[in-house]
């Protein structure tokens, strides 16, 4: 397998790229979608590299890529899934340290890019000083940009935001002089929503995944409760556009109950 440009593809795909395009209803684009980037180590393996960095590399390129896909359909926000906070607590320490620097490069990429804003969704503790520094620089940078909202999901974990949310909830009660009984009878799904690291955004419309893996790993637990889901078998760095576009075209199919 090789990263290929989209430029540099036939004529045959690009007809049938552009053929997916005009099947895609625009009023039915989900307006936040969540993309698991998968696959990058297996990519690099069975393309002989020496370590797992290449395939890291070619998969934070290929997110830019997603980005502009995105952003070209009109997609509000995207949420990107870089590193977990179990990838923090588990990964070997080289290409931990290879990972972090990609993704620090990234974040300053895409601050720089366009009218994008950037977020850092994920907990700080865990993080090198320099990658949290880059993370909040590319916040800093782009607060005021209006484009694709961008988050960054970086030492994040689904039940450990869940968890903090919980903890800024029982501190901001207690400050208020309010007992656990109280707090306990006012709770709800609302509140918790407001004290999440995507708190103030609207729920993911779509998650998409790469390399043929069908699970959530961890990632955005409480937000994605009525999401929909579309698994793609390409390896995360020679993901496709058109594999993209069939995936907005399968989710403009569905009919959404949201537990109804």
């Amino acid at each position: 397998m090789s990263v290929r440009s989209e430029e540099g593809r036939g004529p045959l795909y690009r007809l049938y790229a552009s053929r997916l395009r005009r099947q895609i209803d625009p009023e039915r684009v989900p307006r936040h979608v969540a993309m698991m980037i998968d696959g990058n180590r297996r990519w690099a393996r069975q393309l002989g590299y020496e370590t797992p960095a290449h395939g890291h590399r070619a998969g934070a390129a290929k997110m830019v890529d997603f980005l502009e896909w995105c952003d070209s359909l009109n997609v509000e926000v995207v949420t990107l899934y870089l590193l977990s906070n179990d990838n923090v607590l588990k990964r070997d320490s080289a290409e931990l340290g290879d990972l972090i620097e990609i993704i620090a490069g990234l974040a300053g990429r895409l601050s720089r890019r366009g009218d994008w804003r950037v977020q850092h969704v994920g907990r700080e503790d865990n993080l090198p000083d320099f990658l949290v520094q880059s993370l909040r620089d590319a916040r800093e940078r782009t607060r005021d940009n209006t484009g694709l909202h961008v988050n960054l999901a970086v030492g994040y974990g689904g039940r450990y935001e869940i968890v903090d949310a919980v903890r800024r909830i029982i501190q901001k009660h207690h400050e208020g002089g309010g007992s656990l009984e109280e707090l306990a009878e006012s709770l709800t799904p609302e509140e918790i929503g407001e004290h999440l690291y995507t708190r103030g955004q609207r729920d993911p419309d779509l998650v998409v995944r790469t390399s043929g893996e069908q699970r959530l790993s961890d990632f955005l637990l409480w937000q994605t409760a009525h999401s929909e889901f579309y698994f793609v078998e390409a390896l995360g760095p020679d993901l496709r556009e058109v594999d993209f576009l069939r995936a907005i075209r399968d989710y403009g199919t569905r009919d959404r109950r949201f537990g109804r």
